[in-house]
């Protein structure tokens, strides 16, 4: 049987960064309830507008890697109150802004301090905690982002209706404000790491010469895209499509954030163990709703309900595609978390893009269902790549660790997980005396399953 999931209790630092992310993620997500008064107001289309969603997620691409780099030796508390700020200085610019190109700019720079926050944020969120507890602190972070859509959104979107859509972005303010207290209040101090523990970005950036990295990310950008191409356009989708009133998105917008919290939770529950098994379920149970939605969508109560199954869905594999990359690239937690953010935004970037394109060839709104649909099956395709690899890579490694002593082999559970895996996600960016390391700790745990 196998082992049983780590209770460790996550420290208070880990949900304040989950508030936190509350606020990034209210920013990030909430165009989708605001996205027709704004174009109205600012003289614009809709896959215009929906570009800003775009704009946010490329700078959060460029933002992660490059803010990590660059903030690699500064005390990680420091960085995370800095971008906090600019973050929320960021909102106040979109709040004022007068035209399209000042808000596209904002949004910008907003999302390159949202993406150096997250990065650094997810890099102390898991070094607060034990590594089979890595899947629920970034639970807790991911939540951040559900709570976003189930209160923020649809919080953002009343706003939009009834005091403008420049009304949500003074409230996004007010919220990075308050997480900045929180920060500053619970955020331990940590030094700089001096000697031979110091940051090195030559040493980090070795990660990518991992093909588990490039794959955990390939995937994780599909999954991104094949959601937000659906969730980019779903204002107009409920409104134009399925026939409901205006009035009706931050309803669904927030079933959509309920289905979100729902899947965070799930997702942070058995991830831990069932790797692998999360991963599959999750992104082709999205691929399905996603197939579902696009034939159904002219049914305002198809709409609705798969809205809510989709937030499920997408965000139970959330916490299992972070943790996945800190395992796979456990030697540079910095740019784990900055490559998981760049890889989301991606995702993030392409689907509103791809999206916008079916639009605009006149296939209208069902399309972007279909085309978050193809883009969940590739991810689907990339996972059962990258499983059917790290079985090979640590079937061998095991072996090879274990020759000359009673040997081991590794068993799979229900869910095709592979039993160890959680003990040896740091072996596959170590060397073989970690590698060895790993495998006896595996061992350990397969006995002490069998007692």
């Amino acid at each position: 049987m196998p082992a049983p999931p780590d209770r460790t209790r996550l420290p208070l630092a880990v949900y304040v960064l989950g508030l936190s992310v509350f606020a990034l993620g209210t920013s990030e997500f909430m165009l989708s309830g605001i996205l027709q008064p704004l174009a109205r107001d600012l003289r614009v289309s809709i896959p215009q507008a929906g570009l800003l969603v775009s704009a946010f997620a490329i700078g959060m691409v460029v933002g992660a890697p490059v803010l990590a780099a660059a903030t690699l030796r500064l005390p990680r508390r420091t960085t995370l109150i800095a971008l906090l700020a600019l973050f929320g200085l960021g909102q106040v610019a979109g709040a004022l802004s007068p035209t399209y190109g000042v808000l596209f700019v904002s949004r910008v720079l907003s999302a390159l301090a949202c993406a150096g926050f997250w990065a650094v944020g997810a890099a102390v969120a898991v070094s607060l905690v034990p590594v089979t507890a890595r899947a629920r602190a970034m639970a807790v972070m991911v939540g951040g982002l559900s709570i976003a859509n189930i209160v923020g959104v649809p919080a953002g979107a009343l706003l939009g209706e009834h005091a403008g859509w420049r009304a949500a972005f003074w409230a996004v303010a007010g919220l990075a404000a308050l997480g900045l207290v929180g920060v500053i209040a619970a955020v331990p101090r940590t030094a700089v790491p001096t000697g031979e523990d110091r940051p090195q970005l030559r040493r980090e950036l070795t990660i990518y010469k991992d093909k588990q990295v490039w794959l955990a990310l390939t995937a994780t950008a599909l999954n991104g895209a094949a959601v937000f191409a659906l969730f980019s356009y779903l204002s107009p989708l409920l409104t134009d499509t399925a026939g409901l009133a205006e009035s009706w998105v931050p309803t669904v917008l927030a079933l959509f954030g309920v289905g979100a919290l729902i899947g965070t939770f799930l997702g942070g529950r058995i991830a831990d163990a069932h790797l692998f098994g999360t991963l599959f379920g999750g992104i082709a149970a999205s691929t399905v709703v996603l197939a579902v939605l696009a034939l159904t969508a002219r049914s305002p109560v198809a709409a609705v309900t798969l809205s809510l199954l989709l937030g499920v869905t997408a965000f139970t594999t959330a916490p299992a595609l972070n943790a996945r990359m800190f395992n796979v690239a456990n030697a540079a937690p910095t740019l784990a978390g900055a490559t998981t953010t760049a890889a989301f935004n991606i995702g993030n970037t392409l689907g509103p893009w791809l999206g916008g394109l079916t639009i605009g060839a006149g296939w209208g709104y069902p399309s972007v269902a279909w085309t978050g649909a193809a883009l969940a099956a590739g991810a689907v395709i990339l996972t059962a790549f990258a499983f059917r690899l790290h079985r090979a890579t640590n079937t061998s490694r095991l072996i090879a660790s274990s020759a000359g002593t009673h040997g081991s082999q590794p068993t799979q559970d229900a869910t095709g997980s592979v039993r160890f895996e959680k003990e040896t996600g740091a072996a596959e960016v170590a060397d073989a005396a970690e590698a060895s390391k790993a495998a006896e700790a595996a061992e350990r745990a397969e006995a002490g399953g069998r007692r």
